[in-house]
């Protein structure tokens, strides 16, 4: 599953590309600072959902899992057979990772893979936000693997495409229409530094 993703591209770079298809995005908690960095379980890392006061969305940062009923963090949360009535959010990204065993059998740790919109574009990730005890959370939800992820794990976060960025976080489009594996070629892979 999906542990660890990378955000590059700041706040004006997320709000234009919202923009670009007639999406108002807003900063209620002011113009997060946003550092090109990789983000991990428990880090915080930038949602857009709707608009708690008035008519948009918003970006805001918030921490990434919610401690689940065994203390462990949910991070991933799988999509099959849920609609999502509530709490949908899109976490912006330029990439996710996936770790396989390494192919040196020598080595302790495990091959990293980074995968990079095949255009070279922000991803918006499916996700859902919570309230918890310790604050709003999200996490990311998961479909079965696409063409692209199948060689590398056997699930993959839900992409929700451009197109469909509005009918996800308006609830005006079943998640069961938009939660799919990304289409073959979606996707390029490279080996990341571990």
């Amino acid at each position: 599953m999906c542990n660890l993703y990378r955000l590059e591209k700041g706040p004006e770079a997320i709000r234009a590309l919202f923009a670009t298809r007639q999406m108002s995005l807003s900063y209620p908690e002011g113009i997060p600072n946003i550092e090109p960095r990789d983000i991990a379980i428990s880090d915080q890392g930038s949602i857009v959902r709707q608009a708690r006061e008035g008519i948009g969305l918003e970006l805001v940062q918030r921490r990434w899992s919610w401690p689940g009923p065994g203390g462990k963090p949910v991070f991933n949360f799988r999509s099959e057979g849920r609609d999502f009535a509530n709490g949908r959010c899109l976490v912006i990204a330029d990439a996710f990772y996936e770790f396989t065993a390494a192919h040196d059998p020598k080595s302790k740790k495990k091959d990293r893979w980074r995968f990079e919109a095949s255009d070279g574009g922000l991803f918006g990730i499916a996700g859902l936000v919570r309230s918890t005890e310790a604050g709003e959370a999200f996490t990311m939800l998961t479909v079965a693997p696409g063409p692209d992820v199948a060689a590398y794990h056997n699930r993959q976060v839900a992409i929700v495409a451009p197109t469909e960025w509005a009918a996800w976080l308006d609830h005006s489009m079943t998640s069961r229409n938009i939660l799919q594996p990304s289409p073959a070629d979606s996707l390029k892979v490279t080996a990341a530094p571990r």
